[in-house]
């Protein structure tokens, strides 16, 4: 059992990742990922998810450096075999990373939960961090555009996210439940910090809040929330995010982020090249940009450190309310 801090990691893929990953070296046993499901699908006959599989590669050190996702060293011998006859290689797949689907979709049909499955290659990866589906229900991300309605891998990998985003929607969130190891993590009285990390606050953290109750858990969890700008001077790290921001009309900076989570979160991390934007929440300024292990293990740091401070200065807040002045006759009797 951890006896340090007790972190909650909202994340998507590639982006999250790393700062689940700084979480994970600085924190260890101590950190749960709930980690987005709108982008899973099934491709090939096998239950894909993006995502989890992203994390799990990351923090058991098997994840490609140069993508950001799939495994290294990987060899793309079945899909050279599929083209060849004509398959499906849109969405490419390496031959290690077809284990984790093949193994994935046998045990989900077998009536293994997500979560029981993702626990059990989380462990025997020797991966400390807790993973965790958002939901064992499917959810379906669909990118509504200008050219009509797109599932989430064809509008980000088959079309490389080029139509005009107008709004994105969630798929059956509304019948889902949160996986019950998400919210058993943040109902937990100890909890010291939830951290929404840099991941596209539309396609990879929004998925997570449409599961009902999950913002309630939030609301109600005993931590502050933080949150991490994806954009350093109005540009994303990587991915779509700026692009997206400006199709929805949403200034590229993170003062739009802040009013994006506006009824969750009590601070918000930004980047030194941000620092002189006026913001409604609390902000901590530091480098955000995550290039190396050293990088993703200080931004983890700050973001808990920044999470402490808030808790301290609430807790300051709230005994100021709860003080009364009682007169002076009154208090002779006490």
């Amino acid at each position: 059992m951890s006896s340090g801090p007790k972190i909650v990691a909202l994340c998507g893929g590639v982006g999250g990742a790393k700062l689940v990953l700084g979480l994970d070296r600085r924190f260890g046993a101590g950190v749960t990922a709930i980690v987005n499901t709108g982008d899973d699908f099934e491709h090939l006959g096998l239950h894909i998810s993006p995502d989890v599989d992203t994390v799990l590669y990351t923090l058991a050190e098997l994840s490609d450096p140069e993508r950001g996702w799939g495994r290294a060293d990987e060899t793309w011998n079945c899909m050279k075999s599929l083209s060849a006859i004509g398959g499906e290689t849109w969405f490419r797949l390496g031959d290690r990373d077809l284990a984790m689907h093949i193994e994935r979709t046998r045990q989900l049909r077998s009536g293994i939960s997500l979560t029981e499955f993702t626990a059990s290659v989380a462990k025997r990866l020797g991966v400390v961090t807790t993973v965790v589906p958002m939901s064992d229900d499917p959810i379906s991300t669909v990118v509504h555009t200008e050219e009509g309605a797109l599932p989430f891998q064809g509008y980000f990998v088959g079309r490389q996210c080029e139509p005009v985003l107008q709004r994105v929607e969630f798929k059956n969130a509304e019948r889902a439940q949160p996986s019950r190891a998400a919210l058993a993590a943040l109902q937990d009285p100890d909890l010291t910090a939830i951290i929404i990390c840099p991941s596209n606050p539309y396609l990879s953290i929004d998925p997570i809040l449409s599961v009902p109750s999950m913002r309630d858990a939030i609301r109600s969890a005993a931590a502050p929330v933080v949150a991490v700008s994806p954009l350093i001077g109005g540009k994303a790290v990587k991915g779509p995010t700026a692009k997206i921001m400006s199709e929805l009309k949403h200034d590229c900076g993170p003062l739009a982020i802040a009013a994006h989570y506006q009824d969750l979160i009590d601070g918000l991390v930004v980047d030194y090249e941000d620092r002189h934007a006026a913001m409604p929440v609390p902000v901590r300024v530091t480098a955000t940009l995550m290039q190396t292990l050293q990088d993703r293990e200080r931004v983890a740091s700050e973001c808990v450190a920044f999470a402490e401070l808030l808790s301290f200065e609430m807790h300051k807040a709230s005994q100021r309310k709860s003080t009364t002045i009682v007169p002076a006759k009154k208090r002779s009797n006490l």
